[in-house]
């Protein structure tokens, strides 16, 4: 039987428990037969909270640690993220297409909700081209923490973009106008098969 295994990274001053809370309505609704995946951001470990920090300061640090991962294995087929965790998933997605990745640093599709996007010089070269990855985008309209215009900017970065929108704020939202497009984005993955 095919499954989706989808690795999932929570937003700044998060975890992956939280995470795990936060996307637990909206998770409910998708398919039976997917695996997320909640790990901590690494700088947990050191009491931190974030991914990177003002100006992206650890994203080097944290880039390596997510191919690792990944390459690692079992294979991802997507990645889910939340707002920092959603700009990490663009990046990561970035990463993937980038002519220096590993061959094993794979993954089919990225969801990244309430998300945004890096503007700085030393991310420039991972954005010449949009990005050929299948994506979807979760824009809150009342969302005050990531404005939509930022998260419509993370969306731009990808050539092909799924854009949903709900009336809320900084939030995944569970309502069926955003989970049923999602369901079906899914429905359309593969899957890797058990073993």
């Amino acid at each position: 039987m095919s499954h989706l295994r989808i690795l999932c990274l929570h937003g700044y001053h998060g975890s992956g428990a939280i995470l795990r809370d936060q996307a637990e309505s909206l998770a409910a609704t998708l398919r039976p037969d997917v695996e997320f995946v909640y790990p901590d951001a690494p700088s947990l470990s050191i009491g931190d909270f974030g991914w990177w920090h003002e100006g992206f300061d650890g994203w080097e640090r944290t880039r390596d640690w997510a191919v690792e991962l990944v390459c690692a294995g079992p294979r991802f087929d997507g990645i889910f993220g939340f707002s920092q965790g959603a700009a990490l998933a663009g990046l990561l997605t970035a990463v993937m297409e980038s002519a220096g990745a590993p061959p094993e640093f794979q993954f089919d599709f990225a969801v990244m909700v309430g998300g945004f996007t890096s503007e700085l010089p030393k991310h420039a070269g991972l954005f010449r081209h949009r990005l050929a990855t299948p994506s979807v985008h979760v824009i809150g309209r009342s969302d005050v923490i990531v404005p939509a215009r930022d998260s419509l900017r993370l969306a731009d970065r990808f050539a092909d973009p799924l854009i949903l929108e709900h009336p809320g704020g900084h939030t995944i939202p569970s309502q069926n106008a955003v989970a049923r497009p999602i369901a079906d984005f899914l429905a359309g993955r593969k899957g890797s098969d058990d073993e």
